[in-house]
């Protein structure tokens, strides 16, 4: 009698069997991949969201400290800023103002260095050299604290056309707030102005929770005014000009470039929502890549604005004395 063990024999997964289980494992990846997009996008809002309550935080400092807003582009520097009257010598704009409020006061130094001693020449802010940058200057440096990690149109704090060359924001300020104080041809008199605020947090007269301060606007973006695509746009962290027509519309970070110095673009439309590229958003609107714009609230909340807002409604949450109450779809 043989009595040696048998031998058992060892079968694998049949074809039908491992195609089954890979389709399950498709489904689950097709349920769960949706889910995931969900939450990191939310998790990309709220950081958008947090971004703009900093800057409102800034905004209500620098308040504070002078005893009135920041100006849009190229405030006064020095003691006098934001002063009373047109200043002497150009300056920077409302980002570099908000610097030493947002935990960057090393860079601000740094930023306002070449003003010293100069009241006759034109100090660019973004020519301060800033070591570590690609360029050597403030214009290439980056920071999170103004970018939306949602905005599709930038990549590692840059514009997608501007890469090492100026760093973008994803966010832009309502310049019928920040720049209607006063319009001037600065030194050199080549037709640049200069732009203040009329207001301080005591004094909006609509009120600081009916005011916007600050919307999201995507970094790139290569149409102006609905018309065709032209080779490049963006809205650049550092641009120092943004009030006359071309920088308003193509490099300059602000919005609602309406009242003085208006040059008749779409600076009274609703924000655009869900812009996908930089070939699907107007430079003279706020814009985002969420089905809501978030938007920045004068007395620092942030919210989202949908496609349900009118122009009317826009027109008065952006106009500071215009002494209308918002309407029932804000």
């Amino acid at each position: 009698m043989n009595c040696l063990p048998m031998r058992r024999s060892r079968e694998g997964f049949t074809l039908i069997e491992l195609l089954v289980v890979i389709a399950i494992i498709a489904v689950l990846i097709g349920l769960l991949v949706p889910a995931v997009q969900k939450v990191r996008e939310a998790a990309n809002r709220m950081t958008c969201s947090n971004n703009m309550k900093q800057i409102g935080i800034a905004v209500h400092s620098f308040n504070d400290a002078f005893g009135k807003l920041p100006g849009a582009m190229r405030c006064p520097f020095g003691a006098s800023n934001p002063g009373a009257s047109p200043p002497t010598s150009t300056g920077y704009n409302i980002n570099v103002a908000l610097l030493p409020y947002l935990e960057q006061d090393a860079l601000y130094k740094m930023a306002i260095t070449p003003w010293t001693g100069m009241s006759a020449q034109d100090p660019w802010s973004w020519d301060a050299p800033v070591p570590g940058t690609p360029s050597g200057t403030l214009r290439t440096k980056t920071l999170k604290a103004y970018n939306c990690p949602s905005d599709p149109t930038y990549s590692s704090g840059f514009p997608t056309n501007q890469v090492n060359g100026w760093a973008g924001t994803s966010y832009a300020a309502n310049y019928m707030v920040f720049g209607q104080g006063w319009v001037v041809t600065y030194i050199g008199g080549n037709g640049k102005p200069d732009s203040n605020s009329s207001f301080t947090i005591a004094t909006v007269p609509d009120g600081t929770s009916n005011v916007v301060g600050f919307g999201e606007r995507v970094v790139t973006c290569n149409t102006r005014d609905g018309s065709a695509t032209i080779t490049a746009g963006g809205n650049l962290l550092w641009w120092p000009g943004g009030n006359w027509w071309w920088s308003a519309h193509d490099w300059g970070p602000t919005m609602a470039n309406g009242g003085q110095g208006s040059q008749g673009n779409n600076w009274n439309q609703p924000p655009m929502v869900s812009v996908s590229n930089a070939d699907k958003c107007d430079r003279s609107r706020p814009s985002s890549s969420h089905n809501t714009c978030q938007v920045l609230m004068l007395d620092g909340s942030a919210r989202g604005v949908g496609t349900s807002v009118t122009q009317a409604t826009w027109q008065q949450a952006i106009t500071a004395n215009d002494g209308v109450p918002l309407g029932s779809d804000w």
